[in-house]
């Protein structure tokens, strides 16, 4: 297959991400709605979010290493097929227990977003691939974010089931699209299935720079869903009693920043990212200071949520640029056990956010918020020595000033 993506490519591998990690997204607008209709308490909405990241974890373990032995197109293909069936078991849910299954079964396939970025590795010259990747990543924070607005709107006007029945339908044409826009992604396996997995292991004993990035990516992401999993609960309650409308509009304040960081991806051709890394978490531990402000002032919680989302897509992009080049026969692997760091990470989030505000309020999930990002600060200074790649797989000045702009 020859390298490169074309524009059309880039364009349905980025919405292949953003619907859908919406899937596993899409409940946090909606929440409320949610747990009333299934009849779930507030201490207990936590799990709604968590379902899907659980899911999401077992897959990035389970599924996700499949991409460096089978056509990653053919992966792409079924797992959003399967996306859509959980989406629709949401949907359909008459109790909490069956909601959540489904919820799981669309995080445990939602991992295509993992094959997609693999994909996008492989197929990507050198000087482009941070280029690459930060173009289809960028639907993953379209997802993200956005799906709060929709979600929001759909949630009011037509009740929460309908946000997953959309996105049911949205994964199954992808899978359409992506069957009959994709190159096939063939290549010769270098190990066997039952090799894969404890090759993870050994990621986790002796790599420091995998050791080093996921820990930045689970407290990274636990500052992130400590934001997006509890934002509701303080713009619902007083002074501002916000609908599911209103404040899925904050999205659009956390896109704006996440796209923001779309040069991330050059930054890191250049040999920059450990550097963007360090700033930009410094960045995500004082956006706590304005988002702590929610019940006060929802100007400065808008430039908070902005700055936050810059930062965490600005490091996102950068960790998996510096592990996809450092590891390129093992980029589904590599990814999928990266990303379970960020996976359980979102969980603690999920929870401990539901958790501190029933407790304590805002100013305590906000506290818990910038504990965790200050905690990726410090592995991030404390293992930046691990961070630099060998100089044979360092971007040349050539390739990185090549490039074309998006």
């Amino acid at each position: 297959m020859p390298p490169g993506l074309t524009g059309r490519q880039r364009g349905v591998l980025a919405l292949v991400c953003a619907v859908a990690v919406s899937t596993i997204y899409g409940i946090q607008p909606v929440i409320e709605a949610a747990g009333e209709d299934l009849g779930l308490g507030e201490g207990a909405l936590g799990w709604l979010v968590a379902a899907g990241q659980i899911g999401y974890l077992a897959g990035l373990v389970l599924l996700v290493p499949l991409g460096d032995l089978l056509d990653r197109r053919k992966l792409i293909t079924v797992h959003l097929l399967l996306t859509a069936a959980g989406a629709g078991v949401a949907a359909a849910a008459h109790g909490a227990g069956i909601a959540i299954a489904g919820l799981a079964l669309a995080g445990l396939f939602a991992v295509v977003v993992q094959v997609t970025v693999a994909y996008v590795a492989a197929v990507s010259p050198t000087g482009e691939r941070g280029r690459n990747i930060g173009a289809v990543t960028s639907g993953v924070v379209i997802g993200i974010l956005g799906v709060r607005v929709v979600g929001g709107t759909l949630g009011e006007l037509t009740g929460w089931r309908m946000v997953y029945l959309v996105l049911a339908g949205l994964c199954a044409m992808l899978a359409l699209a992506a069957r009959f826009t994709l190159e096939a992604d063939l290549r010769r396996p270098r190990a066997r299935y039952g090799q894969l997995l404890p090759s993870l292991g050994r990621l986790l004993v002796g790599d420091r720079l995998f050791l080093s990035r996921g820990l930045v990516a689970f407290f990274l992401f636990a500052s992130f869903g400590t934001l997006w999993s509890g934002l509701a609960l303080p713009l619902g309650d007083a002074p501002w009693h916000l609908g599911t409308t209103e404040i899925g509009l904050f999205g659009l304040a956390g896109l704006t920043g996440a796209l923001g960081a779309a040069r991330a991806g050059r930054w890191a051709d250049r040999g920059l990212a450990p550097a963007v890394t360090g700033w930009s978490l410094a960045l995500l531990t004082a956006s706590w200071l304005l988002i702590v402000q929610a019940e006060a002032s929802l100007w400065l919680l808008i430039i908070g949520v902005i700055v936050l989302d810059f930062a965490v897509q600005a490091v996102h992009v950068s960790s998996q640029h510096l592990l996809t080049t450092a590891h390129p026969d093992q980029n589904s692997s590599v990814i999928g056990a990266y990303m379970a760091f960020y996976s359980l990470g979102s969980a603690l989030g999920a929870i401990s956010t539901t958790w501190a505000y029933s407790a304590a309020g805002w100013s305590a999930a906000s506290l818990l918020g910038a504990t965790y990002a200050a905690l990726g600060l410090l592995v991030a200074i404390s293992t930046r020595r691990f961070n630099a790649l060998p100089r044979a797989q360092q971007p040349s000045a050539s390739a990185s000033t090549t490039s074309a702009d998006l």
